[in-house]
């Protein structure tokens, strides 16, 4: 059953975890005053404030302390109280659209980049999950002759991962050495046949390839690049990957109060170098505890299973080719996160990395 609030109590609950993230220090009623209608009395908000630590959403760290929000005083906070900021959002799809160049980099260069760029707006650190290899799909391929009777296939997959192999054509009938030009010219007709047919497609549908559409005078090389493709795929279906690029961690330690104890500060990076294949499951699951159905996952405090950030928040949205999920856009940092801001960088980011992997297929 969810908990109910007055206007009165929810703009004390506001207050508190604005104050608090703001100062990282426990939150007095004195502190709000000047927050509120001056009507407003001291001892009224006493009075809210002691219901919002009876009902859970506060708490005192010491007897003699102000109140620091909880868990579930985030949870109401996140869910009620505010809204993802538009302006960081807007701001966040400019820097990236401006400084990543989908042309001329690596994927790899391109996603560090994306993370390098949430830590930076964010202070917070980055997560991005690079693609599942089973969703990778043929950008391009190109025949390429090498010497007399051998032939290169070059693939690039959407990961812009390339791979290649050597095929050994099949003997002349005579011992005339066949013309490099017309073999040139074969091999960009069969390069052309196989992007039309197989681009955006995973190496794995080879087996669907109609490969009489081709004409007669191809068939010497169909059984051999069938082969190939077939070595090409398998050598790409690895297990799905677990790398997960990171950014801002340094800065965070450095900025951030939460990550002073040195154990629990070893713990964290055990888990971002070390334990990633744990990380990247969470991270990529696109469902909220709390809400179900909502896009961008906030797992706050006690609500992340992994030991190591039970005291963080971890938020995160899933990024897509067209309409297949492929990876995942994460931001960790304290509980005390500015998460309209949060939420806002890594919606932003995740639906740049969408539209950009959408258009580079094309």
């Amino acid at each position: 059953m969810q908990l109910k609030l007055s206007d009165r109590q929810q703009q004390v609950l506001w207050a508190t975890v604005r104050h608090y993230i703001a100062t990282a220090k426990p939150v007095g009623s004195e502190a709000l005053v000047e927050g509120f209608n001056p009507r407003v009395s001291p001892a009224t908000i006493r009075n809210a404030m002691g219901y919002l630590e009876k009902a859970g959403l506060l708490y005192q760290p010491h007897t003699s302390a102000g109140r620091v929000p909880s868990d579930s005083g985030y949870r109401i906070y996140v869910d009620q109280l505010i809204t993802p900021s538009e302006a960081l959002a807007r701001r966040a799809d400019q820097m990236l659209s401006d400084q990543l160049n989908w042309d001329n980099c690596s994927f790899e260069a391109l996603m560090r980049g994306a993370a390098q760029i949430l830590s930076t707006l964010s202070g917070y650190i980055a997560l991005i999950t690079m693609p599942q290899a089973s969703t990778v799909q043929l950008r391009h391929l190109q025949l390429v002759q090498i010497d007399p009777g051998r032939v290169m296939l070059i693939v690039v997959l959407d990961s812009y991962e390339t791979q290649s192999t050597l095929v050994n054509l099949p003997k002349p009938s005579s011992d005339t050495q066949p013309d490099a030009e017309l073999l040139d010219r074969e091999l960009q007709i069969l390069s052309n046949f196989l992007n039309s047919h197989l681009r955006g497609r995973s190496l794995s549908e080879i087996s669907t390839l109609d490969w009489s559409d081709l004409g007669r005078e191809f068939e010497r090389y169909a059984d051999l690049l069938r082969v190939s493709l077939q070595e090409l795929a398998s050598r790409s279906q690895v297990p799905v990957s677990t790398q997960i690029l990171i950014s801002g961690v340094a800065e965070v330690l450095r900025r951030q109060p939460e990550f002073s104890e040195l154990q629990q500060v070893q713990t964290i990076i055990q888990l971002l170098e070390e334990e990633q294949d744990q990380l990247w499951s969470l991270i990529c699951e696109s469902t909220e505890p709390e809400n179900p159905g909502k896009r961008v996952t906030v797992r706050i405090g006690s609500e992340n299973p992994l030991e190591p950030i039970r005291t963080c928040t971890l938020v995160s949205a899933t990024y897509q080719r067209g309409n297949t999920q492929v990876g995942s856009v994460g931001m960790l940092g304290p509980t005390r996160m500015v998460y309209e801001n949060a939420i806002a960088l890594v919606e932003a980011t995740a639906d740049y990395l969408s539209e950009a992997l959408s258009q580079s297929g094309q």
